[in-house]
């Protein structure tokens, strides 16, 4: 099963989406997916991975994920490891095909016929411009008016009773909200001013007087912080009951984190932004984080997710898997948190799910009272729709 062709596409209004195809001689096409920076992750399988596995054995995905590694920008998510993500999610799909089985079963098959979600409370908009994971790029309605369907960013910013309302009428009883990033000592994250911390609280301590601890609450901090605010904002968080603190300080300061991790009661989780067995390795042995989330479109791959899984489980922790991204990295997820014993719950933003994912793709995971399954279909389960490099702001690119 020999690797003819490696074909890219982007789309000029979701300029941060980047779709591969692997075709193959046998007739099967893998599809793959990565998010920000789509321009140089293009330029990257073309210049550097096309010519690597071009005439491969599309079969033999460790080998080709060897190769693949790059010797400059290994570490973290930058362009090439996220390229390389891409490429390996759509070997992994042609794997499934050819066995005429869904991933879930070609990984070890279910552990579990479905999982439950969590909601990230992001709008249909939310950072769907540029890269910049910052309020200007938020894409939220202003004044607290609801906007588009399922503008649950502006929801929890304004309404978070209402917001955690619908989501527990939806089956969905956890939910992740940021308004920590909305401060002001955001901007550098040195320090957070009493003023500010007490107005981040606002939607945690609405939600819990209006429905007590049936909602359980993630506060995302998007690495924005230092060690002094963030131990400032989990001594705020303590008394609330928090689920879990995400991305505290930029994590790969595992110091920090460790020193956060024992001066707090509050769990800490991340690592969406690192790559690599050895930044996952530190991660959990030295910054004592209790729950670790891999995103496996930027951080190596199905491949690279297993074994950071296989870390995870053997320090007894839960790993968790990233998604506002893409509908395929909601699809390779779902398949990994079916597999795995480790996985406690899938992240999806319902804004994307039922905003636009259907958009560009045959079929989506379902969602259904607060779970999600694959429904079925060989290896991912999905593919491109194939009128989407008809459209005008489609930019396509083969490798041959």
């Amino acid at each position: 099963m020999i690797i003819e062709a490696v074909e890219t596409l982007r789309l000029g209004d979701h300029p941060n989406l980047l779709w591969v195809q692997v075709h193959t001689d046998a007739g099967l096409t893998g599809l793959g997916e990565t998010y920000f920076g789509a321009g140089p992750c293009e330029a990257d399988i073309h210049d550097r991975i096309a010519p690597i596995i071009l005439g491969e054995d599309a079969r033999r995905i460790e080998f080709l994920n060897m190769k693949m590694q790059p010797y400059t920008g290994f570490t973290g998510t930058g362009a090439e490891v996220r390229a390389l993500s891409a490429v390996d999610v759509a070997l992994w799909d042609i794997a499934g095909k050819a066995a005429d089985m869904p991933l879930r079963d070609l990984l070890g098959g279910r552990t579990r016929d479905s999982i439950q979600v969590y909601n990230t409370c992001a709008g249909p908009n939310y950072v769907s411009k540029t890269s910049a994971v910052r309020p200007d790029n938020f894409g939220a309605a202003s004044g607290g008016k609801a906007g588009a369907t399922y503008e649950d960013l502006d929801a929890f910013l304004h309404r978070p009773e209402e917001l955690a309302a619908a989501l527990m009428e939806m089956g969905i009883f956890s939910m992740k909200i940021w308004p920590f990033d909305l401060a002001d000592g955001a901007v550098d994250g040195l320090d957070i001013s009493a003023a500010d911390l007490n107005k981040a609280l606002e939607p945690f301590e609405k939600i819990r007087a209006a429905h007590g601890d049936k909602m359980r609450l993630k506060a995302e901090l998007h690495g924005l912080w230092s060690l002094n605010a963030a131990l400032k904002i989990a001594a705020a968080l303590e008394p609330i009951g928090i689920d879990w603190i995400e991305d505290p300080v930029w994590m790969d300061r595992t110091e920090d984190l460790a020193e956060l991790a024992s001066s707090t009661s509050a769990p800490l989780a991340g690592g969406e932004t690192l790559a690599g067995l050895g930044q996952f390795r530190a991660l959990i042995e030295e910054g004592n984080i209790a729950t670790p989330i891999m995103d496996v479109t930027w951080a190596g791959g199905i491949s690279a997710a297993r074994k950071v899984a296989a870390l995870a489980e053997a320090r007894a922790r839960p790993i968790a898997f990233h998604d506002c991204s893409g509908p395929v990295t909601l699809a390779a997820s779902t398949h990994l948190a079916l597999s795995l014993r480790n996985v406690r719950e899938q992240e999806i933003a319902r804004g994307f799910y039922y905003g636009w994912y259907s958009d560009f793709v045959d079929h989506l995971p379902l969602v259904s009272d607060g779970m999600i399954t694959i429904p079925g279909g060989p290896g991912l389960g999905m593919d491109l729709l194939p009128d989407l490099v008809k459209r005008d702001d489609a930019v396509r690119r083969i490798s041959r």
